[in-house]
């Protein structure tokens, strides 16, 4: 047994093939963020300089998200900071603030937004071209690196003024923060590194940026959200036991009020955040009725053992019946992946951020096909088999060993069975009372035998 505490009341107990998590959020440390799966992931946004205006600037911002399995779904991202001096944003391309602020100061030509802390969103698709830069205009979703590079930018243009016209003067922005689309990341200070480089279209000729800075965000699961957000059942073709998810694993039922089955008083179930036309951006999830209350289950199931291979099926169910998950992704280790021969409808490639370990793999759905995971209902499920070839050395079905260490679902950690409660093998000890049976039979047949050549009968 395994404990990891760090400066909040939060502990993490590791028994064998399971991490069972205990969290209570009234702290954060640096190392929350650190995720062993993907221990180099963060989002990085690159603010480049392009040329100097008559008071200021225009820079092309853009976000690229460096995290293996961890994307940014609809309603997509918020991008804010604080600026340094009194800079305001004549106008933008590519996206647009939330808000102008006060602009009366002004007269004949109107900022785009003179607020001292703007907030920048993606424009939607659809935007005319002329309001379009390269990488923008997906309504700020942002896949993955692992699942799609190409869709894992995301960029916008902005052109400053009274911010500054050499490199001497101008000021980098400070408490950048990032919304995706909820809480989550803890954003860095702008530092200024090595100018970016551009390869003309006709790749004879490199421009460069005039001025260029990194702001490097990273992810928590505890502070995007107090409770999980998915958990994981298990079963085998060798019992007849269904493992169920555990007993709120991520709320419980509501027992007080009949109709209503997320307990108020309760930690609040995740969800997204989505928007809405009152004054909250939060909308509660309508989460079916579960014993675990979790908006999406994952479940393993063992299904055949073959003379070299063993197969596996793999079910993913929505529960919330407000929120489908485009571009979902499932992140699984185990053991054997080394050994994977085929996914049938699924895709699968390798996470190997150790060099020498291959057991990590993201599975994520095929485009046009099952790429969507509708809401609860009887659509809210994907599924698919996994076929492994056995390692003589190490394949087992044992004490658990068929069962995945962890399952992550969009990034987040979700909730494991308790290992003794794993389906387990029969043994030769359920077959001893059929043993002992035949037993007697076969010695009574044996002395009524002897006795009958005896011509005892």
């Amino acid at each position: 047994m395994g404990f990891l505490c760090s400066s909040s009341s939060s502990i993490v107990f590791k028994l064998g093939v399971s991490i069972i998590f205990l969290v209570s959020f009234s702290g954060y440390t640096p190392a929350d963020a650190y995720d062993p799966l993907d221990p180099s992931g963060n989002i990085t946004i690159k603010w480049d300089i392009i040329t100097w205006t008559g008071d200021g600037y225009v820079a092309t911002v853009t976000l690229y998200n460096f995290q293996q399995y961890r994307h940014i779904q609809a309603p997509g991202w918020t991008l804010g900071w604080s600026w340094a001096k009194r800079e305001v944003i004549w106008g933008m391309n590519g996206g647009q603030t939330t808000e102008q602020g006060d602009c009366s100061k002004f007269k004949g030509t109107i900022p785009h937004c003179c607020k001292k802390t703007p907030s920048v969103v993606d424009l939607l698709p659809g935007t005319p071209y002329n309001q379009q830069v390269a990488n923008c205009c997906r309504g700020g979703v942002i896949n993955s690196w692992a699942q799609d590079p190409a869709t894992a930018v995301s960029s916008f243009q902005l052109t400053v003024g009274q911010a500054g016209t050499t490199n001497k003067t101008v000021r980098v922005p400070k408490n950048f923060t990032l919304k995706a689309p909820g809480p989550g990341y803890t954003c860095g200070p702008g530092k200024i590194v090595k100018p970016s480089r551009f390869v003309g279209t006709d790749k004879r000729r490199v421009t460069q940026a005039m001025m260029t800075w990194n702001v490097t965000c990273t992810y928590s699961q505890f502070l995007a959200q107090r409770t999980p957000t998915c958990c994981v059942s298990l079963s085998s073709f060798y019992n007849s036991t269904i493992v169920p998810c555990p007993t709120c694993s991520c709320g419980c039922r509501n027992t007080s009020q009949p109709g209503n089955c997320v307990d108020s008083k309760g930690p609040r179930i995740a969800s997204v955040v989505v928007p809405n036309t009152g004054k909250s951006l939060y909308v509660p999830p309508l989460v079916q009725c579960t014993n675990h209350m979790c908006p999406v289950r994952i479940h393993w199931h063992v299904k055949v053992n073959y003379k070299a291979y063993w197969r596996v099926k793999v079910t993913i169910t929505n529960f919330n019946y407000n929120m489908n998950y485009s571009q979902w992704n499932l992140v699984v280790q185990h053991p054997n992946f080394d050994n994977l021969t085929q996914t049938f409808s699924f895709n699968y490639k390798p996470l190997i951020p150790y060099a020498s370990i291959n057991d990590t793999g993201i599975l994520w759905g095929v485009k046009f096909y099952n790429d969507l995971l509708m809401q609860a209902g009887p659509y809210g499920n994907v599924q698919s088999e996994l076929l492994f070839q056995k390692e003589a050395s190490a394949f087992t079905l044992e004490k658990g060993w068929a069962f995945p260490r962890r399952i992550y679902f969009n990034g987040d950690n979700c909730v494991m069975p308790p290992p003794d409660s794993y389906p387990w093998l029969p043994n030769t000890a359920s077959h001893k009372p059929i043993s002992s049976w035949f037993a007697a039979i076969l010695g009574s047949i044996s002395l009524l035998l002897t006795a009958f050549s005896h011509g005892m009968l």
